[in-house]
């Protein structure tokens, strides 16, 4: 495997590696490979967010058990979003909502691969949009090209997809992310292809950072990684044959 850019990380977790190695194996149950990815993204988002996090002091007090006062504490960016891109991302949320200390914002992202150009394709989208920065009254609102900020963006945001295949659904999905307004995203993975990795790190490397359970050579010509893991999609989702 050639050298990858720096914003790329890979787990050398020993327990994420062996339950990798359950999640290939076609006699793994469905209720099994939910289990596994849930486990697999807990174990990325400790790493990830051990480096993309920082502890902040909220301003407000609490006590102990015993009486004693303390100064609580709080993640940031506390404005961060999960942005699980449909259906496989779905797999992964549960497993961040019980890492982060907070309740935090879901946007949800639908893109599919078509069948023949292996190109994305969107389908949903409900990143929420809010103008701030222009009075109903300014003049600068009749001009096409006014620029605008949109207030209700993250300021990072998490991406959620176990598969990083040919990289063009997590180059699509990143590029709406900036779209939107973020300052930074982190995508957790949890196997990607090399070509597919260099892909997504690469769309936007000041403001990405991706974090992947493993990555292996090669793509075949359905965009499907080999070894890899099969439709991943449809193993979640009891979709089989479909």
């Amino acid at each position: 495997m050639s050298s990858l850019p720096a914003n790329i990380h890979i787990s050398t977790h020993p327990c994420l590696q062996a339950k990798l190695s359950q999640l290939r194996s076609a006699s793994t149950s469905p209720r099994e490979t939910r289990a596994l990815v849930h486990e697999i993204a807990s174990i990325i988002g400790v790493e990830a967010f051990a480096t993309g996090l920082k502890v902040s002091t909220t301003g407000t007090k609490d006590r102990t058990p015993l009486g004693a006062e303390y100064e609580t504490k709080g993640i940031n960016p506390a404005d961060l979003a999960l942005v699980p891109i449909l259906r496989s991302g779905l797999g992964m949320v549960e497993a961040m909502n019980a890492l982060l200390p907070t309740a935090v914002p879901i946007y949800h992202l639908g893109l599919f691969r078509e069948k023949i150009t292996l190109q994305p394709v969107e389908y949903y989208n409900n990143l929420p949009f809010q103008r701030t920065d222009l009075s109903p009254a300014s003049p600068a609102l009749l001009s096409p090209t006014a620029e605008t900020t949109n207030s209700a963006a993250a300021t990072l945001a998490v991406l959620l997809d176990p598969i990083i295949a040919t990289g063009a659904t997590a180059e699509a999905a990143i590029q709406l992310l900036r779209e939107w307004g973020v300052e930074k995203v982190i995508m957790l993975s949890v196997l990607a292809s090399e070509e597919g990795v260099k892909r997504a790190a690469g769309v936007w490397e000041e403001g990405v950072e991706v974090w992947v359970g493993a990555v292996d050579e090669n793509v075949n010509d359905k965009g499907m990684i080999v070894p890899g893991v099969g439709d991943i999609g449809d193993r979640l989702f009891v979709a089989i044959g479909k």
